[in-house]
């Protein structure tokens, strides 16, 4: 196999990030874009992915902004035929959609916010997951990304959240290895503290911005952006051997 920058093309891909109205689901839906996709954006707001959605437009590409609540079935039932009517296929899902509502510490946690946090980080992930991958099963192949968290590989202080993602990581290795059979690749992409309005609450905490900097070798918070190369060899030929893996962009925390 000949090995060329097109490798990392993804011309004529058509992509489906959840949660791309801001911070690392937007840079990943853009950045995507930049390499030759079109690009479907969903989250719950969508005043703000019209706005994605029309940078991704100002690219050359199309692109869709559809409001859906990923931790609804029902929602996901209507998103995955709606985009697959406009686009004719879906050959990228970026699982980006997460939640944590809470900072409480594990024996204090709260079971509706146990609920919260799995029903939108895992049972959703899930099920857009599996809608997604009748999809591709029936056009022949595809490729899953699912944005997971270094917390799912190391606790933090987020506990359920860190719960959450470890589970989502185990998704990952499990749909690799049970839908492989489809050519259909799954990944995980763990990306360290990274500067977005999610998770404000802890790189502006000076407390807990210091603790998390002694543990990371480059001393600095991530940007969004920093994720995107990541995600494009994910998504890309050039990751064509790679499934069931997670890719940590973490600035060395995990080492």
């Amino acid at each position: 196999m000949d090995i060329s920058p097109d490798v990392f093309s993804l011309s004529g891909k058509v992509a489906l990030v959840t949660g791309g109205s801001r911070g690392i689901g937007k840079a990943i839906a853009v950045g995507l874009a930049r390499f030759g996709a079109d690009v479907v954006v969903t989250s719950r707001k969508l005043e703000e992915l019209e706005e994605v959605a029309a940078e991704i437009k100002g690219l050359g590409r199309r692109s869709m902004a559809v409001a859906t609540h990923v931790g609804r079935l029902e929602e996901i039932d209507r998103l995955v035929p709606q985009v697959k009517e406009e686009f004719g296929k879906i050959d990228i899902l970026v699982n980006n959609a997460g939640t944590n509502p809470t900072m409480d510490q594990a024996i204090d946690i709260e079971e509706r916010a146990w609920d919260s946090i799995m029903n939108l980080n895992l049972k959703g992930l899930f099920f857009i997951s599996q809608a997604v991958a009748r999809v591709m099963r029936e056009q022949g192949g595809g490729n899953i990304i699912h944005v997971a968290s270094v917390a799912g590989i190391t606790p933090d202080i987020l506990p359920v959240y860190s719960i959450s993602k470890a589970g989502v990581i185990m998704a990952a290795k499990v749909m690799a290895q049970q839908w492989a059979t489809y050519n259909i690749r799954v990944n995980a992409l763990a990306p360290g503290l990274t500067r977005t309005r999610f998770s404000q609450a802890l790189w502006d905490n000076e407390d807990i911005l210091a603790g998390a900097m002694m543990l990371t070798p480059l001393r600095r918070v991530g940007e969004p952006e920093e994720m995107v190369g990541a995600a494009v060899f994910l998504a890309s030929d050039a990751s064509s051997y790679v499934t069931g893996h997670t890719l940590v962009v973490d600035g060395g925390s995990a080492i």
